[in-house]
Order: structure tokens, then C-alpha cells, then sequence
């Protein structure tokens, strides 16, 4: 079994429909099991706030899909323990913080972050941690 760490930008296309809509849920249920850091659930609880105040889904419907998104078989890890790992990376390739902890996960667990955001996969390109990502489109 592979080892993915998935990241909100993945998680969000598992509710909305937009690019990349159909490879997420395709990816969703092709893996057993994921892995993310806690951060997860409050990067993706704000990405719904939002989505609630745009009216692009009700307040009902915003709490169905955090229902939803927690019910879904990803392993969270405790940020803190990343988050040292996460500031060395952070520093010597220029990304956020936030994604660093998913990505210093991936490390971690010698896996494979999942993304479906397209300017942090383009900027790893030319890392030493290219090999740890992987964009939504390029998972089979």
C-alpha cells in the first residue's frame, strides 16, 4: 500500500466541483488509508466558514461536510512533533509553513503528499523533496 499524506487543497475537491474534482475522489477511494497532520481539520473548517459565508453551501450543509470529512479514513499526526522538521523545510524552499508540516509528514512516513495545489508542486520541482509530492493528476 502506498503511503499518502493528503492535503486540504485535495480534501476540498471531494466536496465542490471543480478541477481535479473527479481525479480527488477517484484518489479518496483508491486509498485504504491517509495520513495528515492535525492542522488538517482546521484548514479544512475554515476553508468550509468560507464557503458558508460565499453562499457557495448552507450552514447545514457546512456542518454535513465536516460530518462528512471526519468520518473519512485519514490518520492525523499531532503538528507539534512535525513542526521543527516543517521550519528547516519551510526555510530552505521558500513555502509555507502550513504546507511544510504536510509535506515533512510525507517525509516522515517515506510517502508521497498529495496536492492539487499546482504552484507548490511547481516550486518542489527543484528541491530535494520533489520526490515527496505528488500533484492529484499524477496518482494512478
Amino acid at each position: 500500500m502506498n503511503i499518502f499524506v493528503v492535503d486540504a487543497s485535495v480534501a476540498a475537491k471531494w466536496f465542490t466541483e471543480e478541477e481535479y474534482s473527479l481525479e480527488s475522489l477517484a484518489f479518496l477511494r483508491n486509498n485504504e488509508k491517509l495520513f495528515a497532520p492535525d492542522i488538517f481539520l482546521l484548514e479544512m473548517d475554515n476553508l468550509i466558514c468560507k464557503w458558508v459565508r460565499r453562499g457557495i453551501v448552507t450552514h447545514p450543509e457546512g456542518d454535513e461536510i465536516r460530518e462528512e470529512l471526519r468520518g473519512q479514513p485519514i490518520q492525523l499526526f499531532p503538528f507539534r512533533e512535525l513542526l521543527d522538521y516543517a521550519f528547516e523545510i519551510a526555510s530552505r524552499t521558500g513555502c509555507s509553513l502550513y504546507d511544510c508540516l504536510y509535506l515533512a509528514l510525507a517525509v516522515s512516513l517515506k510517502g508521497k503528499m498529495a496536492t492539487a495545489d499546482r504552484r507548490l508542486r511547481e516550486r518542489l520541482d527543484q528541491t530535494p523533496f520533489s520526490k515527496y509530492v505528488a500533484f492529484i493528476s499524477e496518482i494512478p
